[in-house]
């Protein structure tokens, strides 16, 4: 994420600014850019939208939106998915979704790009847990493994290939495994027949709130 302005504004004062793309978010008196989305960022962001959707819609449970910004408590946010259970989802008096989303979505994904910094994304998730949030994931493409925020309960960690990801109680028909969910990114097998990270090391990132602070 890159930071824009150290200048204080307003809630007010920053929703009037022009839209940029990618995204900006308003947090804590501060505008702050996401971070153009790549490769494994933009196929996980389509394809878990879409099973989501496939999974929710059509029992009327939730919705998830991709990009669409939050406005709550002084914080504007554009998660890479928002899920909104279907209750909750406000209309216009035609019945057409508003286009102002006035709450945190009861579930947040942010994929983490690289050279993105983890405990930012840490940090929106527990604002948005302190704000009527259920469940925030943070994915991590390169590493394979999720990060569960369950609200009330201590984040948990999920790289077990055959693993359910845990969702939030509007969601539980949801049954997404650590392997499905890495299994889109591949668009053709590799020689080996393995996905191309499974031999990669490195430094796993901290599922840990603490470091938010």
């Amino acid at each position: 994420m890159v930071r824009l302005s150290a200048k204080p504004l307003t809630l007010e004062e920053f929703l009037q600014q022009p839209e940029a793309q990618p995204a900006s978010e308003f947090i804590e008196g501060e505008i702050i850019q996401k971070p153009m989305p790549q490769g494994k960022h933009s196929l996980l962001q389509g394809e878990l939208t879409s099973f989501i959707n496939a999974n929710l819609k059509p029992k009327r449970l939730g919705w998830a939106f991709p990009e669409l910004r939050c406005t709550f408590a002084g914080y504007a946010i554009v998660p890479d998915i928002s899920v909104i259970a279907w209750d909750r989802i406000p209309v216009d008096e035609d019945g057409t979704i508003q286009n102002l989303i006035p709450f945190c979505p009861d579930w947040m994904i942010e994929i983490l790009s690289p050279d993105q910094n983890q405990m930012k994304l840490v940090k929106k998730i527990l604002i948005g847990l302190a704000h009527g949030c259920q469940m925030g994931w943070i994915v991590a493409p390169e590493e394979r493994l999720v990060f569960a925020y369950p609200a009330g309960q201590q984040p948990t960690v999920h790289e077990d290939p055959q693993e359910l990801i845990p969702v939030p109680a509007f969601a539980q028909g949801i049954q997404l495994t650590v392997e499905t969910l890495f299994g889109w990114m591949r668009v053709r097998a590799d020689e080996s027949g393995k996905h191309s990270g499974d031999a990669q090391a490195g430094h796993s990132p901290n599922p840990s709130p603490s470091g938010a602070q």
